[in-house]
């Protein structure tokens, strides 16, 4: 494993530099990309598991947190401009990348923002390794696959996912499901709030994220929730009610019934800071100036 610059200034996606983390997986090198802003102790920026999942969805918190911090944002593993090769993405492959790369690129303890379904990778590692991570932020937190929200089934489930994963008749269904027209709709659904956000210019950039080689392995897994941390929202709270580290929890008011629910039990917990602002699953990109503001101190403590 290994790190190196990137010189290509059209890399950016938040203003920062970017750079390259080789990672071993199933005996493929896996070409990861990040990005830094800033001076200052470390802030690892996690961005929501989606089809559309890219750091630059963090760049918002990450360029006004970056006058106190080092924010550090990275694409996962098939998503964003890191490699899309097809292999098996699953919880085994992203808990242990997140290990490695934490352990092995930052300075820890290291303070985190997570949204979405990083936040359960988040809370596992916390438990395992408490000294890694010195302040979480969890916001519009999820462990629950949108196949799986639905309530379809585990075999029905698996075999969409390997139907997205097929060659031919997978490429045409997961550009069916990437058209700029539906990723609106979804966008509309339940990921933001205000519509009048969602010009054809950022609708074309979540577009082409899609459109790269490989780009349906990794969302065919989430959609279908292959990629679900842990199996019930008992085993999600366990990872929340066993947490060492300070914790602060951002929750939308207008996230989806099923998401809020999880959301709300959470803020049930004792011991778990929470804070519930305008917004859906996406706030975390589309009201960055309303999280920072409610977590800033937070992170700032000792």
């Amino acid at each position: 494993m290994s790190t190196h610059l990137l010189s290509a200034s059209s890399y950016s996606e938040i203003g920062g530099v970017v750079q390259e983390y080789f990672w071993e997986w199933e005996n493929q090198q896996l070409r990861v990309v990040y990005e830094s802003l800033g001076k200052g102790s470390q802030l690892l920026l996690l961005p929501a598991f989606s089809t559309v999942s890219m750091r630059s969805e963090m760049s918002g918190i990450g360029k006004l947190l970056s006058p106190h911090f080092q924010v550090v944002a990275v694409d996962w593993p098939g998503f964003g401009q890191s490699s899309r090769l097809a292999v098996n993405y699953g919880p085994i492959l992203y808990q242990q990348f997140l290990k490695d790369f934490v352990t092995s690129v930052l300075n820890t303890p290291v303070a985190v923002v997570a949204a979405g379904h990083s936040a359960a990778y988040v809370l596992q590692l916390a438990n395992q390794l408490p000294s890694v991570f010195s302040r979480i932020v969890l916001v519009a937190p999820t462990w629950c696959g949108p196949l799986r929200v639905m309530g379809i089934n585990q075999q029905i489930r698996e075999m969409v996912r390997d139907l997205v994963r097929s060659p031919f008749l997978g490429q045409i269904l997961y550009k069916l499901n990437t058209l700029p027209s539906f990723l609106n709709f979804m966008y509309r659904r339940h990921v933001y709030v205000d519509a009048t956000k969602l010009t054809p210019d950022f609708m074309q950039y979540k577009w082409r994220n899609t459109q790269q080689p490989g780009s349906r392995y990794a969302p065919a897994a989430f959609v279908t929730g292959s990629l679900d941390p842990v199996d019930n929202q008992a085993d999600f709270l366990a990872l929340v009610r066993d947490l060492s580290v300070p914790l602060r929890v951002v929750i939308g008011e207008s996230s989806p019934s099923k998401s809020r629910a999880e959301m709300d039990a959470m803020k049930a917990l004792s011991g778990v800071q929470t804070v519930v602002l305008p917004g859906s699953l996406g706030m975390h990109e589309e009201y960055p100036q309303a999280v920072v503001e409610a977590v800033q101190d937070f992170l700032l403590s000792t």
